[in-house]
């Protein structure tokens, strides 16, 4: 009888990356990685299958500095370059990737704040993200709008030293829990061409707006996803994201380079978490008088498996490199994006062939993996979008002289 669990099996392939980390970058990432086996991989199954949010972890990752990875002096204790942040990201989702999710739009929000928030901006906000205080989420899908950011009806109309925001956001993790939401909405609706229009307004919880409702959802347990409808709401002119209309679209393009990193890596986490626990089974279950990974079938699975995931983290930190240099880099998160999500949902996949019947049964954690992976294709710009923008970035990196 093979008995569910963890222990005995890590693979290696990611220690290369966090060798390149400066020393306290990468003592970070070991201390996350032990916050994950010494205390969420014990309460994951338990909270997962009760879809409880995960109150003592989050405060936990207050505490280790997880919600100020983003924000620099003097705002904070020092970010941490974006390969860094990758590895952090890839070692909470291996244990639990609701965590990752828990940290991921703040950190964007973080990032927007620090690239181009006004001094004011700045230092009413920062200090508190980077110790988790408060917490912040981006709304930039609305229910009719998908991935077509510039489809959206969300609308701020100027009224005196104020906007009136109406419209409805959806998907937005973290709603009930975040203090700041950085809100995607159209300030001159007849800009052409449109994305000159668009700003980002950071919006505090008040009059005007409420949280509709949670979205019921396959995977990502214990942290909410949430509508936003906003009302009438009102809103100081002086909460334009740099203080200058029509900025919004540019700025979120680039806050989700970073987003998308950061998406890629929950996928590796959930990708090396399915192989680990794979290599583990494929050693304790026997078959024919051996250990099933001895079966050509078996084996060629997890040799695949390692290889692609193995190939999707040198994508991702590739991406991370091309981020911390200041360059563009849209297609090279995209990539990462694309490859690395569905790397992971092929791992997921085949480690349920490999576990057999356990894959299907909710006493292994395989099946909250194959839950958890579909999230990362349609998350932060589906995969299909990821192929437009990569080539789109061919074709204009490329012209034609």
């Amino acid at each position: 009888m093979v008995v569910p669990g963890r222990s005995g099996a890590r693979v290696s392939g990611g220690e290369a990356v966090v060798d390149e980390l400066a020393d306290e970058e990468a003592a970070l990432v070991t201390v996350v990685r032990d916050f994950v086996d010494r205390d969420v991989r014990p309460v994951v199954r338990e909270l997962e299958h009760a879809n409880t949010y995960p109150e003592k972890l989050i405060e936990q990752m207050k505490r280790i500095g997880i919600f100020g990875l983003a924000v620099p002096e003097p705002w904070g204790d020092g970010s941490v370059s974006a390969s860094c942040y990758a590895a952090v990201t890839e070692e909470l989702s291996c244990g639990w990737m609701s965590l990752a999710g828990a940290m991921g739009g703040h950190t964007v929000v973080a990032k927007l704040l620090v690239d181009y928030g006004t001094d004011e901006q700045r230092d009413r906000y920062l200090p508190r993200l980077s110790t988790g205080e408060l917490r912040a989420t981006m709304a930039l899908t609305e229910p009719g709008g998908g991935s077509d950011l510039r489809a959206m009806r969300t609308t701020a109309r100027r009224d005196s030293d104020h906007y009136v925001v109406d419209g409805s956001k959806t998907w937005i993790s973290n709603a009930r829990r975040s203090g700041l939401v950085a809100l995607l909405c159209k300030t001159d609706p007849g800009a052409v061409p449109a994305h000159r229009g668009i700003s980002i307004l950071l919006v505090e919880p008040g009059p005007g707006f409420a949280v509709s409702r949670d979205l019921s959802k396959l995977g990502y347990k214990g942290v909410e996803s949430c509508e936003l409808v906003f009302d009438s709401m009102r809103v100081p002119t002086s909460s334009v994201l740099g203080g200058v209309e029509g900025q919004g679209f540019t700025q979120m393009m680039r806050g989700l380079e970073i987003g998308r990193i950061q998406v890629a890596s929950r996928a590796l986490g959930v990708g090396r978490a399915a192989l680990e626990d794979s290599i583990r089974y494929a050693q304790l279950r026997e078959s024919f008088g051996k250990p099933i990974w001895e079966h050509q079938a078996i084996g060629h699975y997890l040799a695949d498996m390692a290889t692609t995931l193995t190939a999707a983290r040198q994508l991702v930190h590739y991406a991370a490199r091309r981020y911390d240099s200041g360059a563009r880099a849209d297609m090279e998160a995209g990539m990462a994006k694309l490859f690395a999500s569905e790397t992971a949902m092929e791992i997921a996949l085949n480690a349920m062939r490999i576990h057999g019947g356990h894959g299907y049964s909710t006493e292994f954690d395989v099946e909250r993996y194959f839950r958890d992976a579909p999230l990362m294709i349609v998350g932060e710009g589906t995969n299909e979008i990821q192929r437009n923008v990569i080539a789109r970035q061919l074709i204009g990196r490329n012209p034609i002289a």
